[in-house]
């Protein structure tokens, strides 16, 4: 849902980091190309709790980046990106109808690599009424070149009432494999509390991050209770974080979290959390994927460290 820009994201000089990421690519280009393809060693992995399926803990938003008409897909690096997430581990890619061409262009690019078997297509159903919202899920399957769509979510709880008993028809007979809600403001936690606490829901994507860390206080702590996913949207806060950062040192004490650059700290900070199970950045370029993926690697702060985290970054 989020982005990074190049002149905000470090370069990756971290010797034992690249040395990991080179590991994980050699890993898992050979097995990528298998259609069962499990996690590189050391991989930083989340069990989706209603089910046991395990997913990595950074995946790929796909919110502006993505939206990209398929002609001018090859004047982009969106290929080389989300070739390089399979490489590195990656599974999980969030979309949305809302997202232009975004759809589209995963669709467009999996069927190119090959990687549709590799993946964990996430999207969502944002309209009213029941025929329109079949009608919008049918086409989010078309466009993502896929019979199956792994998870789909109710986008900003638009016309929950109406969507959901389709949404549990479609699951019953496979044409998706789990069913969430999504949002993105701390408005809307004390209304998505009370949802996630029926059980209804296999997923819940919203904001979490160092700037809007709200759902921490009930909402979290309620996907735990009812063992609902956790996917995290606005990680960077819509590219707010790295403002805050520019020019800015790491802190030396971040070498005991195996990071070296801001955005692996903020990604570090949201994944430590025990609910969350893969936070979503969004990003066109190859080397703000790596640098995300890294994020998932090495080791993850404890209690005392995360508020350490929180506290140094709100003196920035």
């Amino acid at each position: 849902m989020t982005w990074q820009t190049p002149m905000t994201q470090p370069k990756n000089t971290n010797p034992r980091r690249r040395a990991l990421l080179k590991a994980a690519g050699a890993a898992t280009l050979l097995s990528a190309m298998t259609e069962a393809r499990s996690a590189p060693a050391g991989l930083i992995t989340r069990a989706i709790p209603r089910s046991g399926e395990r997913l990595p803990a950074i995946g790929l938003g796909t919110y502006q980046v993505f939206d990209v008409s398929t002609g001018r897909l090859p004047g982009t690096q969106l290929r080389q990106v989300l070739q390089r997430f399979i490489e590195l581990g990656g599974k999980a890619v969030d979309s949305s109808p809302m997202y232009g061409h975004a759809e589209a262009a995963v669709g467009t690019l999996a069927a190119a690599l090959g990687a549709r078997n590799s993946l964990f297509l996430a999207t969502k159903v944002w309209t009213t009424g029941r025929n329109e919202g079949i009608h919008q899920m049918e086409t989010s399957a078309r466009l993502l070149q896929t019979k199956v769509i792994d998870l789909m979510q109710v986008h900003n709880l638009l016309d929950l009432k109406t969507h959901l008993p389709v949404l549990r028809d479609w699951k019953k007979s496979g044409r998706i494999r789990y069913l969430g809600i999504t949002h993105y403001h701390a408005g809307v936690h004390a209304e998505l509390e009370k949802l996630v606490r029926t059980g209804d829901f296999d997923f819940l994507q919203i904001n979490y991050s160092l700037d809007e860390p709200e759902a921490e206080a009930r909402l979290l702590p309620a996907c735990s209770d009812s063992g609902t996913a956790t996917l995290i949207n606005r990680p960077f806060s819509q590219a707010g974080l790295f403002g805050k950062v520019r020019g800015k040192p790491l802190p030396p004490w971040c070498a005991d979290l195996d990071c070296s650059s801001w955005a692996q700290f903020f990604l570090k900070w949201i994944i430590s959390h025990p609910a969350v199970t893969c936070a979503i950045p969004g990003t066109g370029r190859v080397q703000h994927i790596e640098d995300n993926m890294a994020a998932c690697i090495g080791r993850l702060p404890d209690a005392a460290l995360r508020k350490r985290m929180q506290d140094y970054f709100a003196r920035l």
